[in-house]
């Protein structure tokens, strides 16, 4: 038995220097340009799969280890993960559950706190070497895995309760801020890429050959509010009976209606109906999801109840954020400081960002301006821009730190969303961690930041004519 584990020591001893000498090698390197493999790509699609992996490993040791750490035969173990449990008044015999929901969010600290480490230090090191981002993933991977397993020996007292709550709570805070901006470029961006669409179509397949792209605009935008008005409808029915959550659901209906209307009567033409549908939806999703974890019983009739459908949402919509800093062309313009400022190459599109030659003359034309979601001027300009910028710059990777601060930042959410933002309470499994005011509040909070940021989108053009808002 001493053998099988001495050579287990041996061999995860050889991985590790193994993977800090790839990893110093990559960083002593020279650098390269984004033809050269691997692809400039492939750093910003490995750190989102990273982590989602982290989320994986979270949620493992939330509702796997936590719950039956005190069953390993090994009194440090159970130490440490109960450790600054006491604090939380969960200490006594009656308040077992209250203990498990603090050792859960601990473990849910251990692996975001792992992935935030990570990307604090990879984007430390490709602020020094800008190609670092791209290199040594096998390497990056190990030693991720390693930090993680480790953070399992370190007690919550007091790395994980209160510092690293503390650092996630503010992290998150900024990422709910920087959200928003993301679901409206992504909101802009899908418009923006059908119209191009209609109007290659039409240069392509001959005049009409459009519309086909331009009905399924106005179908989306039909079935985004009709979906927008059915959840209004079932909250005004089911989630009534308190001031609270009457003005929650009024104001977004009246915050909804009003963007909508400024964005048809507005004449710089910087909106569209289907941007506008998509954030009267993701409102109505952020008002539902914020009367659901109103812990007033009065307020919440389904206070108790498993409710997956939210947490399942919340979690699409952070899987869209990091698929936008993974895989979006628009992340170059918000991550990378422009077209070859990011981590990206010239044969990578990012799905309703792409840069195709846009036709000067003929298709279907919306307004005079098709402003883009991602830069804010003509399209035509925007191709003409980009046809005069150099191809080949080695040192084009200067703005992947940005990255993976994005990435540590979504990494802090991430755990506040699991763990109802570090509450301990009595809250239900998994479904639904995180009833509470807190959680409540920052819902609807996200909402209205959301609502007001994209109501400025469409008015400030107007307002102030000669600035430039790209």
């Amino acid at each position: 038995m001493s053998g099988i584990i001495a050579a287990a020591c041996t061999g995860i001893t050889w991985c590790f220097c193994t993977a800090t000498a790839s990893l110093c090698s990559s960083w002593c390197g020279n650098d390269k340009p984004s033809t050269v493999p691997p692809s400039a790509t492939s750093g910003r699609k490995r750190s989102v799969i990273l982590l989602a992996l982290s989320v994986v490993i979270a949620l493992i040791y939330q509702y796997a280890l936590a719950p039956n750490y005190n069953k390993i035969p090994w009194t440090y173990i159970n130490d440490a993960w109960s450790s600054g449990c006491d604090d939380n008044g969960s200490s006594s015999s009656n308040n077992a559950e209250l203990r498990e929901v603090c050792s859960g969010n601990a473990g849910v600290y251990r692996a975001s706190s792992a992935a935030f480490v990570f990307f604090i230090i990879f984007g430390i090191a490709a602020k020094c070497k800008p190609t670092a981002n791209r290199e040594a993933w096998p390497a990056k991977y190990f030693l991720f895995l390693c930090l993680c397993v480790g953070t399992i020996f370190i007690p919550n007292d007091p790395l994980f309760l209160p510092i690293y709550l503390w650092i996630a709570r503010v992290g998150s805070v900024i990422f709910v801020l920087l959200q928003q901006i993301i679901l409206v470029d992504i909101a802009y961006n899908w418009n923006t890429a059908w119209i191009d669409r209609s109007d290659q179509a039409e240069l392509d397949e001959g005049p009409g050959k459009g519309k086909k792209w331009l009905a399924a605009i106005l179908i989306s935008c039909g079935i985004l509010y009709t979906c927008s008005l059915a959840g209004i409808v079932v909250m005004y029915i089911h989630f009534t009976g308190c001031p609270t959550n009457n003005a929650f659901i009024s104001i977004t209906l009246l915050m909804s209606a009003l963007c909508t209307i400024v964005q048809l009567t507005n004449k710089s033409e910087t909106g569209s109906l289907l941007t506008s549908g998509c954030m009267t939806l993701y409102a109505t999703y952020l008002c539902g999801a914020a009367v659901s974890k109103n812990p007033n019983a009065v307020c919440n009739p389904k206070l108790g109840e498993t409710s997956t459908w939210s947490i399942v949402v919340g979690l699409c919509i952070a899987f869209m954020s990091m698929t936008w800093a993974g895989w979006s062309y628009t992340t170059d313009k918000r991550l990378g400081g422009g077209r070859n400022g990011g981590d990206d190459d010239d044969n990578d599109d990012g799905g309703g960002g792409e840069e195709e030659e846009v036709p000067k003359t003929g298709g279907v034309v919306i307004n005079n301006d098709s402003y883009g979601a991602t830069n804010g001027i003509p399209l035509t300009q925007s191709a003409a821009a980009a046809s005069h910028q150099p191809s080949e710059n080695p040192t084009s990777f200067g703005g992947s730190w940005k990255l993976n601060a994005t990435l540590a930042l979504i990494c802090c959410w991430y755990a506040m969303t699991l763990t109802g933002w570090g509450a301990i309470e009595k809250r239900g499994d998994i479904a639904n961690p995180d009833v509470g005011e807190i959680s409540m509040w920052m819902l609807i909070g996200s909402q209205w930041i959301s609502l007001l940021f994209y109501f400025w989108t469409l008015v400030a053009p107007s307002l102030f004519p000669d600035r430039d808002f790209s």
